[in-house]
């Protein structure tokens, strides 16, 4: 009897060991809206279970969507204007991002600080991505029913709930029926996303926008603090650009106009070059990843064996095209290729792109469209093939036109 008992002891404090030593499901956090929540606990548990890589992936997923989280969050805090200012999208919207009735007021380092944060939160999912080792590792979700609080207000919603107030031809079954088993080749395409996002996020911190902010945030914003106050005494409602408003008009106008941004922090374009390339090589390890796989698990990505969720075919032909552009575009960045100049009469005449990045100048879009912002950029050499009419036509044939951009977002 009591070797009996003693069993049955042993049964129940190992079952219990178990279930306190199991780790927290990421995907139970992410369906619940609880992303803070959930990553304070995988943090917790990757401390005592360092091996984990599941929780890892699940920790670095919920800090990504953590990221777009917080931006909304403070953009909320600040008064987007969502409602009042754009009610031409639909009242079907309200409950999504709703119109903050007293926001702060916000000044231009405010949004600097927003831009900031974003990419602090980027850098800390991609840290976490980086530490993700095992090459089976697994991460199922349901994608459609995962939560995010867009504004903070503690009311997360769902891309099912999203899609059942807009019109898009989605049934609202099949989005929360929609399970993707993510994969290790998933966490490289995570990981370039971090970067790509991160390198916008390091050119918004280059510049200084004072300027354009103080003269043109007030159409973004419900109360901005610059020295034209008088801006936010007039009715701001962006239907008026559709019946010519002279006012939104001229503000529209004055964007343009100083689209001319010196450079603030230049040592940050040097940041944005880097993950750019972080981003190719990212990608390029991501499709090594996939062609090695041999199971056909609902891929997020599918290799051309594969299916995927999506039921989207990808052919032998796409990522060969693809892997391509990738090589090319890596010549691009290390400027051992030139982009092509529209000006003038000389062929062999490009601009070197890793220049630009690594001996930044004033960003002016404008003098970029006419050409003489290139000037200080402008060399001979080997040109990209990008601008090739056969390479055009080739990915023409292979994707099928424009859908070349949809499977571009897609494979990151």
């Amino acid at each position: 009897m009591c070797r009996i008992m003693f069993l049955l002891t042993a049964i129940v404090c190992v079952s219990l060991s178990a279930r306190l030593t199991a780790a927290p499901r990421a995907e139970a956090f992410m369906l619940a809206g609880k992303l803070a929540e959930g990553e304070q606990s995988l943090q917790q548990h990757l401390k005592a279970h360092p091996e984990d890589d599941e929780a890892r992936f699940g920790l670095g997923a919920i800090q990504f969507l953590l990221t777009f989280e917080h931006l909304g969050t403070s953009l909320h805090k600040y008064g987007l204007r969502t409602e009042r200012g754009a009610p031409f999208v639909g009242r079907q919207l309200s409950e999504i991002v709703p119109q903050n009735p007293d926001p702060q007021p916000i000044r231009y380092q405010d949004s600097r600080r927003i831009v900031e944060r974003f990419v602090k939160d980027l850098a800390a999912a991609e840290a976490t991505l980086a530490k993700v080792d095992d090459e089976s590792v697994k991460l199922p979700l349901h994608v459609g029913l995962i939560k995010i609080d867009v504004c903070g207000l503690g009311k997360p919603v769902s891309a099912a709930f999203v899609l059942g107030r807009i019109d898009v031809d989605v049934p609202e079954a099949m989005v929360q029926q929609f399970v993707v088993c993510f994969d290790r080749g998933d966490v490289d395409w995570l990981r370039g996303y971090c970067h790509l996002l991160s390198a916008c996020g390091e050119i918004l911190l280059a510049v200084d926008a004072q300027e354009v902010f103080d003269c043109t945030a007030h159409m973004f914003f419900e109360r901005v603090t610059s020295p034209h106050k008088f801006l936010q005494e007039e009715p701001r409602v962006w239907d008026d650009i559709f019946s010519l408003n002279a006012r939104v008009i001229s503000d529209l106008i004055s964007f343009i106009h100083l689209m001319r941004f010196p450079m603030k922090e230049p040592h940050r374009m040097k940041r944005a070059h880097a993950h750019l390339r972080a981003t190719l090589a990212s990608s390029r390890t991501m499709w090594k990843h996939y062609q090695a796989e041999t199971d056909d698990e609902n891929e997020w990505i599918p290799n051309p064996s594969q299916t995927g969720a999506m039921q989207i075919e990808v052919s032998d032909e796409m990522v060969a095209t693809w892997l391509r552009a990738i090589k090319e575009s890596e010549a691009v960045l290390e400027g051992k290729k030139l982009i092509p100049f529209w000006r003038g009469e000389g062929p062999t005449r490009g601009v070197n792109l890793r220049r630009v990045f690594l001996e930044p100048r004033a960003l002016d879009p404008i003098l970029w469209i006419q050409g003489t912002a290139a000037t200080p950029y402008l060399e001979q050499g080997e040109i990209t093939n990008f601008a090739e009419p056969r390479t055009l036509q080739q990915i023409n044939n292979t994707f099928g036109g424009w859908n070349f951009f949809g499977f571009a977002f897609w494979f990151n």
